[in-house]
């Protein structure tokens, strides 16, 4: 979170230091507006690359760590699989039907199946199981 402001505020910082010298070089009258126009543009493109790639390698490597050979050694389905990451997201069995269009009743069917593989009582603790395992 912090390295996100620092980016923006140097990101602000810079802009408002180019407009401040783009308006002195329209003073003088050596450059048109247009080509000040193109820099703007040209930062905010170049910018816009480079959040968006430094975005994508975090979802990569959030997804690295699991390992799904465990997940298969738990014989977990990949329907339960599901449920267990909306589990882990905090959603009602209710809200986790609306997601994934199934009943109530499956949902609690696939819980109720999670909770024996994983060997636990309640949902917190099948998540925080999971975790441990590295399935999550």
């Amino acid at each position: 979170m912090r390295k996100t402001v620092i980016l923006f505020g140097t990101l602000g910082l810079a802009l408002v230091l180019f407009f401040k010298i783009s308006t002195y070089i329209l003073i003088q009258g050596n450059t048109n507006i247009e080509l000040i126009l193109v820099l703007v543009a040209l930062i905010f493109f170049f910018t816009g690359i480079y959040l968006n790639k430094k975005s994508l390698q975090k979802k990569d490597d959030a997804t690295s760590n699991v390992d799904l050979n465990k997940v298969q050694k738990l014989e977990i389905s990949e329907r339960e699989y599901q449920v267990l990451k909306e589990v882990a997201l905090g959603l009602s069995n209710k809200e986790i039907a609306d997601k994934l269009y199934l009943t109530e009743s499956t949902i609690k069917t696939h819980v109720s199946n999670l909770l024996f593989k994983l060997n636990a009582k309640r949902r917190t603790q099948a998540v925080q199981i999971a975790k441990e395992l590295q399935i999550l």
